[in-house]
């Protein structure tokens, strides 16, 4: 462990003693995790008493499902799922990948406009079968036409406010992510009012409880500073892959630079 792993190590321990923190995440999907960055993920959370939550690649990704189960995630969450059919879909994999006493939670993510057209059909489905629903409301804000900075207005709060009512009435979880910022802070808390179990940050999971406090502005502020910290690291990771076989690239080029000068000078005589 580098010592950007340590001071990451450091912002995770802090977060889950002072700001409420429960997990970190990963995405095989829009984030594309690779096998080795996710190894030291899990590290971290091991070493933290976290949880990994573990964006997999579709609702049908079953060589992810096996991957998340290698892995020993606790938060499996299946991406874009629209309709009751593929809603279908992501239940029967989980059935056919993992054991029912495995004790994972598995969520949908709830990302468009016409996944909430189609909660009401969701949600019984849902009930019994998965664990909750996560609001991605990054990808909902878009899917409405409007722009990003559009993700903490009234009608997205009542969208997010209308799943909310309906995990309440199916006994499901909700989790809210997207933007999660300071200025999110006040429709965190009215959501909260309703049904709000956890929030997610790209790297890092909140429990609800989290929104109530005075600690709400220092932890997101912790989270940002992890991934920050996070992305050099996988920077200077890759960087020095890259790099590690530049002297011997310079060698064999100039050597093959010599041989075609000797090759020219020996046809020029």
């Amino acid at each position: 462990m580098n010592s950007s792993e340590r001071a990451m190590l450091d912002m995770l321990k802090r977060g889950r003693n002072d700001f409420g923190v429960v997990a970190v995440k990963a995405e095989f999907e829009a984030e594309g995790t690779r096998p080795d960055e996710l190894l030291r993920l899990l590290e971290l959370a091991w070493r933290t008493d976290l949880g990994v939550a573990l964006k997999i690649g579709g609702c049908e990704a079953i060589s992810d499902l096996h991957a998340a189960k290698l892995y020993g995630a606790e938060y499996i969450i299946a991406p874009m799922v629209e309709t009751p059919y593929a809603l279908t879909k992501f239940i029967e994999a989980r059935q056919k990948t993992w054991p029912a006493d495995c004790g994972a939670d598995f969520l949908f993510n709830l990302e468009t406009q016409s996944a909430l057209e189609n909660l009401s059909a969701m949600l019984p489905m849902a009930a019994g079968a998965l664990e909750g629903v996560v609001f991605g409301r990054v990808d909902f804000t878009l899917s409405r036409g409007l722009e990003r900075n559009a993700i903490n207005t009234r009608q997205i709060t009542d969208a997010v406010l209308m799943a909310a009512h309906g995990c309440v009435d199916h006994d499901l979880d909700l989790v809210v992510g997207g933007s999660v910022a300071l200025e999110a802070m006040d429709a965190l808390r009215e959501i909260r009012r309703v049904r709000l179990d956890r929030f997610e940050t790209r790297k890092v999971i909140f429990d609800g409880a989290a929104v109530e406090g005075d600690g709400f502005e220092a932890g997101i502020a912790n989270a940002v500073a992890f991934e920050l910290a996070w992305l050099k690291n996988k920077r200077d990771y890759y960087r020095a892959i890259a790099e590690e076989d530049a002297a011997r690239i310079r060698m064999i080029e100039e050597r093959n630079a010599k041989a075609r000068r000797s090759r020219l000078e020996s046809v020029a005589a």
